[in-house]
């Protein structure tokens, strides 16, 4: 799968909450990172779906180079 353009250079911490799902932007061009608002539309993108499995802190990635999607990893470390 193609990696989308950076959006960011470091995660955001989101407080989820459980059994909610949430809409990570793969592409890098969506104006609400780091979720989605349909800026892929006519790409070879689609949202990433993260459903919590418990109300906590996670940090979604805004480089879009994770191998973790839609979570962060580190990836925007290595340059």
């Amino acid at each position: 799968m193609a990696k989308g353009q950076r959006a960011g250079e470091s995660p955001i911490g989101v407080h989820v909450v459980q059994g909610k799902s949430y809409y990570w932007c793969a592409c890098g061009k969506s104006s609400k990172q780091p979720f989605c608002d349909g800026s892929h539309n006519g790409t070879e993108f689609k949202s990433v779906v993260f459903k919590a499995d418990q109300s906590k802190k996670v940090f979604f990635c805004t480089c879009k180079q994770t191998n973790d999607q839609p979570l962060c990893d580190g990836s925007h470390n290595i340059k």
